[in-house]
């Protein structure tokens, strides 16, 4: 979670919400990150966890991550969610929840909906407070 942190701190620097996501391989190294790039960009799905699943798929060379784990600042969004579970990746870590956009338990359970034919293991509220902090942090900034 440290380094999902650490790469959340980049995206204000370009307007963006502080969110960051890695992408381990199935032997625990990071083999992509990203932050969330949507001002950067002006791409509307450039979210951290879909930078970070593109950029894994073209490390690994394949779009099926198997045996890799996806670790986030913030619970993902539908978009995010249905990503993850595309990608097949095995495991999914994330620190706060989102409870206005979070697809993983606050809203909806997409990535454990039994209709789908994959279900990654998710663990949620890991990190301690510092990834809900740089977004208090931020939010506050812009009110």
């Amino acid at each position: 979670m440290l380094a999902a942190v650490e790469v959340a701190r980049w995206a204000p620097a370009h307007g963006d919400v502080p969110i960051g996501a890695v992408v381990l391989d199935p032997e625990g190294q990071v083999i992509a990150s990203a932050c969330n790039e949507r001002e950067l960009t002006g791409d509307p799905t450039a979210h951290a966890e879909v930078l970070a699943l593109r950029r894994a798929a073209d490390v690994l060379g394949t779009w099926r991550l198997e045996g890799c784990t996806l670790v986030v600042t913030l619970e993902p969004c539908t978009m995010c969610a249905g990503a993850l579970v595309l990608s097949r990746v095995e495991r999914l870590v994330f620190a706060a929840f989102d409870e206005k956009a979070g697809a993983v338990a606050s809203l909806f359970d997409v990535v454990r909906d039994p209709r789908l034919n994959h279900r990654p293991q998710v663990v949620s509220g890991v990190g301690g407070d510092e990834p809900a902090a740089l977004l208090r942090e931020f939010f506050a900034g812009h009110r």
